[in-house]
């Protein structure tokens, strides 16, 4: 074999590999998530798989104020307790939210609905302080924004990031168990979250646990 020759093969041989693209085997059964929209539910389900039970509920219970401890904080003015307390949400004018738990009487509830609520007196003068969210329609996005570590920048955008929201409260909602019967009068511990624009708004919250009593 000439060298014109031995030259020629090798020029076609790096021509031919310059035209290859390698490809991933990935295992069987398993397929590439897409970077679009149609990997969101893929990544939202894996996202509360990593952090729902392990940072989420024991971040909430960790952080939570009682009523009065909330009502204290919220005296001093909004941003100086969500700095000390609390979670802002991303966007402008988002609301702080903060984690609370506590134990009241059930003085109204509204139950024949799917965004059931139930109101609560903590102070103990007969008037309702706080509004609990039972499901399974639950409202808002205070589960997904209490949490530093759901960060806006990770997701593909603003519709992925709100699934992981919707996906939170369905989670949660799930959860929640309500004894038979009428509730009015029986005593609710509870803990869950607290989102706020304003220090003098109403208090709802987004529970991660409720427990009621006889």
């Amino acid at each position: 074999m000439t060298r014109k020759t031995i030259l020629a093969l090798c020029a076609v041989a790096i021509f031919s590999l310059s035209g290859c693209k390698l490809v991933k085997n990935l295992p069987e059964g398993e397929k590439a998530v897409s970077a679009g929209a149609g990997g969101d539910r893929v990544r939202t389900e894996q996202r509360i798989a990593d952090t729902f039970e392990t940072q989420l509920l024991p971040y909430v219970r960790d952080k939570a104020l009682d009523f009065a401890a909330l009502k204290t904080a919220l005296a001093k003015g909004l941003d100086i307790a969500g700095q000390a307390h609390g979670n802002r949400g991303s966007g402008a004018g988002a609301a702080w939210n903060f984690a609370v738990a506590d134990t009241g009487v059930i003085v109204s509830a509204k139950l024949d609905t799917r965004a059931r609520v139930a109101d609560l007196d903590i102070d103990g003068d007969g008037a309702a302080d706080l509004t609990v969210q039972l499901g399974p329609v639950i409202r808002g996005n205070a589960l997904r924004d209490i949490a530093p570590f759901y960060n806006f920048d990770d997701f593909r955008d603003q519709i992925e990031f709100a699934k992981l929201g919707r996906a939170l409260n369905d989670r949660i909602s799930a959860m929640l168990q309500l004894p038979e019967g009428d509730l009015i009068g029986r005593s609710m511990t509870f803990t869950g979250v607290v989102p706020l624009k304003k220090a003098d708004e109403a208090i709802v919250v987004t529970p991660i646990s409720v427990d009621v009593k006889p």
